[in-house]
């Protein structure tokens, strides 16, 4: 098949495209480097020259994103502004990217019948476990309740945009048919992901090993769960290019659903690299300004995918960090 990665050169689509490549598919990224990097992608560019290709734009770009579509068969829209702390610093470039760009990528995918894959999160989920479950004994299903906060908390605005570019899809295909999925991702994490926006691991791991305190924001209480980026690959490649039964129209969780709280992660990375670092507590007004809100647990439940694809996720969370903390090591 001839794949159409947007976002392609980021973490989580660089692995994808390697997955895709591996598979015998003929791989076009499209990506504007705003967060992905070329660095993610070298290796295919030098290797596959006849059946990896990068076009450096963006998916705001609707002639561009017109042509590519149509020279393609799947289309992975994973094109989006990455990390709590971007996000916080650019709402404009969240909005436009998330709304205009999907719109360009599902009109032309529609009129052309193309397979689409469309990333999501579980931000949109936002504080529905805090107030729906304090006892901490339930996991967010694809039929939870959606307890977002006002977009007057700019914490949220990406969380409604990605349920806005939900409703979209959505929309393609009751009115329609347009063979459109939809992917909610928890957490994913692994090798290349950059410390830069705020990802907790790679920032946690990173301090850890140049003996810099690891920070850890609010009471570090607040729990969430993590999958390795090859899980999630492994489960959106099977979920367009080879599903057992059709699931357009259908949105997927995708994570994983062991927890554990970010001040007990702190911990166990300090463990594992041996780092001699302090812990340090930063209020969040701190770093992400007066009046941020934080969901205390945002774990899923995987049932659905499950049983669509078989899937659960294979690396646990030590298998997570060794990785990291090896690719960090050797990459410093």
């Amino acid at each position: 098949m001839r794949i159409l990665i947007t976002g392609g050169a980021g973490f989580i689509g660089s692995h994808l495209a390697e997955r895709c490549i591996a598979s015998g598919h003929t791989v076009t990224v499209l990506d504007n480097l705003s967060t992905g990097s070329l660095s993610n992608i070298t290796g295919l560019l030098s290797q596959y020259p006849d059946r990896f290709h990068f076009v450096e734009g963006s998916v705001e770009e609707e002639p561009l994103v017109e042509s590519l579509v149509a020279q393609h068969d799947r289309i992975y829209h994973l094109a989006s502004v990455v990390g709590v702390k971007r996000v916080m610093a650019e709402p404009l470039a969240t909005v436009s990217e998330g709304l205009r760009g999907t719109e360009n990528v599902l009109k032309a995918a529609a009129a052309l019948e193309r397979p689409t894959l469309v990333a999501s999160t579980s931000e949109v989920y936002g504080r529905a476990l805090d107030y729906l479950d304090p006892e901490g004994k339930e996991r967010l299903s694809e039929e939870s309740p959606l307890l977002i906060g006002s977009p007057a908390k700019h914490r949220w605005v990406y969380a409604i945009t990605k349920l806005a570019k939900e409703a979209l899809a959505i929309s393609y295909h009751r009115q329609k048919g347009s063979p459109f999925v939809i992917v909610r991702f928890f957490n994913t994490v692994g090798p290349r992901q950059s410390p830069a926006y705020g990802m907790v691991i790679p920032n946690l791991v990173q301090a850890a090993i140049f003996h810099r305190p690891l920070p850890v924001y609010g009471t570090g209480k607040q729990r969430r769960s993590f999958l390795h980026v090859k899980d999630a690959v492994e489960a959106i490649y099977r979920l367009l290019i080879e599903p057992p039964r059709e699931p357009w129209g259908e949105i997927f969780n995708l994570g994983n659903p062991m927890e554990i709280s970010i001040i007990e992660l702190a911990e166990r990375i300090k463990a594992l690299t041996g780092s001699p670092s302090p812990i340090e507590l930063i209020p969040y007004e701190v770093s992400y300004g007066k009046g941020f809100e934080d969901m205390q647990r945002r774990t899923p439940d995987i049932t659905k995918i499950k049983t669509w694809l078989g899937w659960e996720p294979r690396f646990s969370l030590d298998d997570i960090l060794k990785e990291v903390i090896s690719h960090v090591t050797l990459a410093s």
